[in-house]
């Protein structure tokens, strides 16, 4: 009898335990319930700023107790922890087998061989004729213009009628050694092709969120001094060609006297351009001891010390390029071999790039 007893005091004490965990199971899950299950707005608005607001408290708190362990650290005389790398879509991107590596030495061989390196060997220099497509628009001209104080050596020739092949004849007749296309749509230009001669290759550019010189604020006017050029983040095999290419069009001397400066930096494989003037000025600037207050000398008198800093001043234009495709030799429509073609496919992965 004892035993049973014993038994079903057991049963009654388990009973008393799951229930009381069904509670708090059933607690956490209200405390923890999303502001997108709740149907009213009022209600929704509430709990998602609640639960912002303790989000905020937790990341100051972390915050505080990261500051106070670097200031221990360093009070003991010892290496504080170290700073943590933010996840960012960058360093988070998928491995690929084609980026360049500095002691790869097909890549610079190939480099030799390349349609570009009469050019960046200095045994030509580059001549580049710029034209439209058939139906220009008004945007279409200023935007040449634009690009003619840009690329130096640069020379603008009306479309007319003819077709892109003759134009590719005509070019190669009188030397050029690259073709920019500026393709215009609903008046506004929105694709670039760039066309190297005589050999090719043909890249195929969509262009997007285009700003003129005079619609940027506090603009300068740019001089005819060589520019330097500047190319970022072009990383894989496609990358560095696609880099090479740009390069081409732009002589390798520039004349750093002018301060002038043309950017390409490719992010997320969008080729951001921007072009600038730059000085170097030098500001004074006041010390402070470790309390924070001005530093005096033996006189009394504030200590100064003599920084330089760099200044920007935009010149524009302004603009995005994405690239669509790259194609073997000259532009050839029908019978033309591609390197590379973007598919929407290849996009089904944030954390994948081309370039």
């Amino acid at each position: 009898m004892g035993g049973k007893r014993k038994k079903s005091e057991n049963e009654g004490m388990e009973g008393d335990n799951n229930s009381k965990n069904s509670i708090k199971k059933m607690k956490k899950e209200k405390s923890e319930i999303l502001p997108s299950s709740i149907k009213n707005k009022e209600k929704r608005s509430a709990v998602h700023a609640k639960l912002k607001h303790q989000k905020k408290l937790e990341k100051r708190k972390k915050l505080k107790a990261r500051d106070a362990a670097e200031k221990r650290a360093l009070e003991l005389g010892e290496e504080p922890p170290p700073k943590q790398t933010p996840r960012t879509i960058e360093n988070t991107r998928e491995a690929d087998e084609t980026v360049c590596m500095p002691d790869d030495e097909e890549l610079f061989a190939g480099n030799d061989a390349d349609e570009f390196s009469s050019i960046l060997k200095h045994d030509r220099s580059p001549k580049i004729l710029i034209t439209t497509c058939r139906f220009n628009s008004t945007r279409g001209p200023a935007f040449i213009s634009e690009l003619l104080s840009v690329i130096p050596n640069a020379h603008y020739y009306k479309r007319g009628t003819y077709d892109l092949k003759k134009i590719v004849e005509y070019a190669n007749n009188k030397e050029f050694t690259s073709i920019i296309v500026v393709h215009t749509n609903r008046r506004e230009p929105d694709a670039l092709l760039i066309i190297g001669l005589p050999d090719g290759p043909t890249a195929h550019f969509k262009l997007s969120s285009l700003v003129l010189r005079k619609d940027i604020k506090n603009h300068g006017n740019p001089t005819t001094h060589m520019p330097e050029l500047v190319l970022n983040n072009f990383t894989t095999h496609m990358g560095h060609r696609i880099g090479r290419l740009i390069q081409s069009l732009f002589p390798q001397d520039p004349n750093f006297r002018g301060r002038r400066v043309v950017t390409f930096h490719n992010q997320r494989d969008f080729i951001f351009f921007r072009h600038h003037r730059y000085i170097f000025e030098s500001k004074e600037s006041k010390q402070s001891d470790s309390k924070g207050k001005k530093a005096k000398d033996a006189k009394g008198e504030s200590i100064t010390k003599e920084k330089v800093v760099a200044r920007l001043q935009e010149c524009g234009p302004r603009f995005t390029l994405k690239l669509v495709s790259l194609q073997h030799g000259t532009f050839d429509t029908k019978g033309g071999e591609y390197e590379w073609v973007h598919k929407p496919e290849m996009d089904t992965s944030r954390r994948r790039f081309f370039l």
